[in-house]
């Protein structure tokens, strides 16, 4: 099978570069693996996306497929197993092979989950990843943050100014965040600090308190409307590992045009380091990424 452009993945990313692309009169194809959708499927209501007041993430992705197959793209709901990015060929899971003039990366990265008894359940039900996304259903209530890093105080500095209170829980009294970040942290009233794990997420419907470990062996419980978890992303690379440039952080590099360092391969959303990962940006390097 040979076409234009090939897209792996069917996120935000890869669908908005799949409407650009077909657009333009290129034969389009997209690897959207089981279900299109990424990490939006995962949120439960949307409120920061442009044009919709309030919209749900499967609502969202549904119509980006189906306005990406609309305008001509080919998604196939099959998954890329090997990728040899110097031939742009790619072969999947159904030992069908692809090849392509141009290929866009759009694969995304995972947020590290605690792999906690009813996680899953309670993620768009009191559990999130994403303080800026969800940030604003919990106006006035009491959050918690869980991690250390860069990304865990900036969401605890974001949410304390929204929320009546934030319990930042990290498992060591030292951050690994940014010095000016964590003196910040220290000087915020709103924000209280507990070193130790979360070991339990307690609720019916929704999330209601956690159970929090110290490094004494104490066990503490703690009511509140949603937990933050704040500890990581990791980047869905393994396709072009060893083929393309990444940063320390295991994402991939490019330029202000989504190219990488092999010359007619892309990269666009979560997958390529950003300053920021939201579905907004992500479509808009999808965008940049076809033209």
């Amino acid at each position: 099978m040979e076409c234009n452009t090939l897209i792996i993945g069917a996120g935000p990313a890869g669908l908005t570069a799949a409407i650009y692309s077909a657009r333009a009169g290129k034969k389009t194809v997209v690897l959207a693996g089981a279900a299109p959708g990424g990490q939006a499927l995962e949120t439960f209501e949307i409120e920061n996306y442009p044009g919709f007041k309030s919209v749900d993430g499967v609502t969202l992705m549904a119509s980006m497929t189906e306005q990406a197959s609309a305008a001509g793209a080919e998604i196939l709901y099959e998954r890329a197993v090997k990728a040899d990015l110097s031939l742009k060929s790619v072969s999947t899971d159904t030992e069908k092979i692809i090849k392509a003039e141009k290929i866009i990366i759009a694969t995304g990265a995972k947020h590290r989950k605690l792999s906690l008894p009813g996680e899953e359940n309670f993620i768009g039900k009191g559990v999130s990843f994403c303080a800026v996304c969800d940030g604003g259903f919990f106006r006035k209530k009491h959050v918690a943050v869980v991690g250390g890093g860069d990304s865990a105080l900036t969401e605890a500095l974001y949410l304390s100014g929204i929320c009546d209170s934030v319990t930042l829980i990290h498992r060591r009294e030292e951050y690994r965040a940014a010095k000016a970040l964590a003196d910040k942290v220290l000087s915020e009233p709103k924000i209280r600090r507990v070193t130790g794990n979360v070991t339990k997420l307690i609720g019916k419907d929704r999330l209601e308190r956690i159970e929090v470990l110290s490094a004494s062996g104490d066990v503490s419980s703690i009511d509140i409307s949603g937990l933050f978890v704040a500890i990581g992303t990791d980047p869905d690379t393994q396709l072009v590992a060893g083929q393309l440039e990444l940063d320390e952080g295991g994402y991939i590099v490019t330029d202000a045009l989504m190219e990488t360092s092999v010359k007619g391969v892309f990269a666009a959303g979560d997958v390529r380091a950003t300053p920021l990962r939201q579905i907004v940006t992500a479509c808009a390097d999808g965008a940049i990424a076809a033209k």
